[in-house]
């Protein structure tokens, strides 16, 4: 499966601007099978809790009509970042997955919220970390933040995760979750990890870039650094199996060891 992460500026407040260029970019390249978007990409992340509970939409609302019109038309799944409103008007810092036929398959509310700035503008997520299947491959998702949790993509792997797809607004100076982190994630839990991230700056936030995919043996098999790109990889099976040759981090663990890990 080929994988694109689109690293780029934020567009804050501009809904129907940020589903243009999602348009001219998935047009664009239309040789890749998934397509990735940063953390609230729809509206931009740091605008405050005002214009995050106007500009909030349904799973199914008028934005995810549109994705799923540009999926379809490129023959391109997309993930994409919004705020979300539910049912009883509760709002959440969401990604969802629309596949190549405009089908919505997944749809992720981030679960640990970062600091004032997230937790002003959203609820938490549920314990609700669903994988599903995209083009052969089992696929979970995880919002920025949520990566820094080494149980959460743990979580996702003994579920059968083989891709785990992190939509992202990180800034300085957290560089180092981007370098380091997120190649610790996939070589501790043998998958590949698709880190999606802005560049640029949103009011006072610098976002620091470096997207990356990390491959099963924690290498980078694409990587931008701090401006606007669309970087581009090809998965391949053979490199989970590789590495879990190598060394089988689940075959070797002790879960009875780790209870009391998870005990307040």
């Amino acid at each position: 499966m080929r994988v694109a992460l689109y690293q780029c500026l934020p567009r804050p407040l501009d809904v129907a601007g940020n589903l243009q260029r999602l348009s001219q970019i998935a047009q664009q390249n239309n040789n890749i099978d998934l397509l990735v978007l940063p953390e609230m990409f729809l509206t931009g992340y740091n605008i405050g809790a005002e214009a995050v509970a106007r500009l909030a939409q349904t799973q199914d609302g008028e934005a995810a009509i549109k994705v799923a019109e540009v999926a379809k038309a490129c023959n391109t799944a997309i993930i994409y970042g919004y705020p979300e409103r539910d049912e009883h008007g509760d709002i959440y810092n969401s990604v969802q997955l629309i596949d190549a036929n405009g089908q919505r398959l997944l749809n992720y509310r981030k679960t640990h919220l970062f600091s004032e700035l997230d937790k002003n503008m959203f609820c938490p997520g549920p314990d609700a970390f669903p994988v599903i299947e995209l083009n052969g491959w089992k696929l979970g998702m995880l919002i920025c933040y949520d990566l820094e949790f080494p149980e959460n993509a743990r979580r996702l792997v003994l579920a059968g995760a083989e891709l785990i797809v992190v939509p992202t607004a990180n800034m300085e100076p957290f560089e180092f979750i981007a370098d380091v982190t997120v190649r610790s994630r996939a070589f501790e839990n043998q998958c590949y990890v698709a880190y999606a991230n802005y560049c640029g700056h949103e009011s006072k936030i610098r976002y620091c870039g470096l997207s990356s995919i990390a491959a099963p043996n924690g290498q980078q098999v694409a990587l931008a650094e701090r401006v606007e790109v669309l970087i581009c990889a090809t998965l391949d099976h053979q490199a989970l199996i590789d590495a879990k040759a190598a060394n089988d981090y689940l075959l070797d663990r002790r879960p009875e060891l780790y209870r009391a890990l998870c005990e307040r």
